[in-house]
């Protein structure tokens, strides 16, 4: 993952860039499949629409979960429609 410029770690790439747009685009796409089939915002996290994804960008705890992460992508997609 990238970090600021203060000392936090890496900077970020392009290539970084294009990788997180790319899984964005792709669990964005993941979840309106599942809402399109008629699945309820627990069912669809609890299919894992991250799973791919959750050893570098995931958590289980802390100030964003990936829980949370598809609930508003989830809602997002359920106002947009």
């Amino acid at each position: 993952m990238c970090f600021n410029a203060v000392g936090d770690g890496r900077l970020c790439d392009e290539a970084d860039i294009v990788e997180f747009r790319d899984m964005m685009t792709i669990i964005r796409d993941r979840i309106q499949a599942m809402i399109e089939d008629g699945m309820s915002m627990e069912q669809v996290v609890e299919a894992g629409p991250t799973r791919d994804y959750d050893g570098r960008y995931g958590a289980d705890s802390g100030f964003w979960t990936t829980r949370q992460f598809v609930e508003t992508i989830y809602r997002n997609l359920q106002n947009a429609g």
